[in-house]
């Protein structure tokens, strides 16, 4: 609440300056202090607030967005998936509010049980655009605030690649933070065990950033995409892996334990060191925040994004993935790739995970494939001299 004690007369001069521009969403002060105190559940649960809708944000639903999931060889499908290829985010311009367009896409890799997963997957489009609308609000309050300190006021905030980049990363560390809290509240009243593992990938003017927990992948394929065994896209192999020293040791420094089961595990529980939920292990130092990629240019080579459960990458590796997409033109003694599981009926991502399934993956499976090339034209992007 401290970050909004302004008087009455300039807080109400802000708002009612800004909320009779074009700007679509409207904050009040209450509205303001509830996100504050409670993030975006408490805006949403607050009779202080308006009635929220983000629909009209989504444009084209799920068009140029194949994907495709499959049970496996498990009794139950716990993954989840999200993609919206252009959602209009708002974003403030330097005389006037203008909106701008960003991709959204996210894998949810639940475990013991379909409740994560599935409650992340329901709010998190939600909550990503509510943290952006409130945190533009915010930047346009310290702006205000620093003009004025210099002698005068003003209401203008340029946008700039830097701020529109803070602005996205942060409402992607707030939403899973806040799915993670609301999950984990519900998990204690209901005694669930289940938690998520979640791939999130942002891309906007030609660039593309990743947030991840757990051992799903974001792969990045263009023309001349080859995976050595060192490098898997987007997500390197040992990306909040519990091979690494440092997820290790945040793991012993709580008072947990790395075992060897199969795979190293918490407790010789869980293969992953970052989740939503999983509250029985939280207290052993596993958390919900998301490790983030730099933002990373795109080129006119770049042609498909991937976003897959660890079930794809079980029996497949990146370069299989990619061969698939670029229609196994790799030479035959270099790819594993069964064609006869790609019939001309069936889609990119139903390819992928019927190849995955055929090589006798037992995990559930599921990916989602983004042509890139095929993107709106606010996503070309003419690479750099």
């Amino acid at each position: 609440m401290a970050e909004f004690s302004m008087e009455g007369g300039k807080l109400a001069l802000l708002f009612g300056a800004f909320l009779c521009s074009s700007y679509a969403y409207e904050v009040s002060v209450s509205c303001m202090i509830a996100y504050d105190e409670g993030g975006a559940s408490a805006v949403f649960d607050s009779p202080e607030c308006p009635m929220w809708e983000f629909s009209a944000a989504i444009q084209n639903g799920t068009d140029n967005c194949p994907v495709a999931t499959h049970r496996g060889r498990r009794k139950y499908q716990e993954d989840r998936i999200i993609c919206y290829p252009h959602v209009t985010v708002p974003v403030l311009g330097e005389d006037d509010p203008n909106e701008a367009g960003v991709g959204i896409a996210a894998v949810f890799d639940g475990h013991g049980g379909k409740e994560a997963s599935e409650m992340a997957s329901q709010k998190f489009l939600d909550y990503f655009l509510l943290h952006v609308v409130f945190n533009t609000y915010k930047k346009l309050f310290s702006h205000s605030n620093e003009h004025e300190e210099a002698g005068h006021y003003s209401l203008k905030l340029k946008v700039d690649e830097e701020l529109t980049h803070g602005i996205l990363e942060k409402a992607l560390l707030r939403t899973i933070q806040d799915i993670d809290s609301e999950f984990s509240q519900e998990a204690l009243n209901n005694d669930y065990i289940s938690g998520s593992t979640a791939t999130v990938v942002l891309w906007m003017n030609g660039q593309i950033l990743v947030g991840n927990l757990g051992d799903s992948k974001a792969l990045l394929c263009s023309r001349r995409t080859h995976f050595d065994q060192d490098s898997e896209g987007l997500k390197s192999s040992n990306y909040c892996s519990l091979k690494l020293d440092d997820e290790k040791a945040r793991i012993e420094a709580a008072g947990g334990v790395v075992l060897v089961i199969g795979v190293p595990r918490v407790n010789g529980i869980l293969a992953v060191s970052r989740s939503i939920g999983d509250i029985r292990l939280k207290r052993y130092g596993v958390i919900a925040k998301p490790e983030l990629t730099d933002w990373r240019h795109m080129t006119t080579e770049d042609c498909y994004l991937v976003i897959g459960s660890d079930g794809i990458f079980e029996r497949m590796n990146p370069q299989d993935v990619c061969d698939i997409l670029h229609g196994g033109h790799a030479k035959e003694n270099e790819t594993s790739i069964d064609s006869s599981f790609c019939p001309s009926s069936s889609s990119l991502a139903d390819c992928i995970v019927q190849n995955a399934f055929s090589k006798g993956s037992s995990d559930n499976l599921s990916v989602v494939v983004i042509p890139m090339r095929q993107d709106p034209p606010s996503l070309e992007h003419k690479e750099q001299t």
